[in-house]
């Protein structure tokens, strides 16, 4: 994203917005139409709801979202996560998970101390049995088919949050924030 005119200046405000959790600099940022959901939830009125709630989560979810890199989207687009981005037809998107790490061991067991059956470094896998959110290992399939588990932590879903951002006269803005 680093070769789109700008890109790099909107990902740094945009970091800058998120460590310091200010809600206002991160509307500004996004589009007065941003799409938030799948069921209607649009803007920057309602974007500034979910930042200001209770929760915390969605800017959680954005700390983890920076983390993961950028992919251009042409030369007027980007989309956080990077491989967001990919085409990605080796696995069921609504089972798929992304191996957040360099050599996370897939294991025999679900067990810190299990033989490692091999190492995966950012590459798909897909849940067995469905995610288990409270356990600490996840039952996954490689895409050449070797079963075995990985630790929930090291996981991101294929269809977690993402951040889509384009260029519209010069100008950087939020277009989507959606999982």
């Amino acid at each position: 994203c680093a070769g789109l005119p700008g890109a790099d200046a909107f990902r740094q405000e945009l970091a800058q917005a998120v460590e310091a959790r200010d809600a206002d600099a991160l509307i500004a940022l996004a589009a007065p139409d941003v799409k938030l959901d799948f069921g209607g939830g649009a803007g920057s009125g309602q974007l500034h709801a979910r930042l200001s709630g209770e929760s915390p989560s969605l800017w959680d979810e954005l700390d983890a979202l920076l983390a993961l890199g950028c992919a251009a989207e042409g030369q007027s687009g980007i989309t956080i996560p990077w491989y967001f981005a990919q085409e990605i037809d080796a696995v069921d998107p609504m089972m798929g998970m992304i191996v957040t790490g360099e050599n996370v061991p897939l294991r025999v067991t679900p067990e810190t101390d299990a033989e490692t059956l091999e190492e995966v470094s950012w590459d798909v896998v897909e849940l067995v049995d469905g995610l288990q959110p409270e356990a600490p290992f996840q039952h996954v399939a490689t895409v050449k088919g070797k079963r075995g588990y990985i630790a929930t932590d090291k996981l991101r879903s294929l269809i977690d949050y993402r951040l889509l951002a384009s260029s519209r006269d010069g100008r950087w803005s939020i277009t989507s924030l959606i999982a």
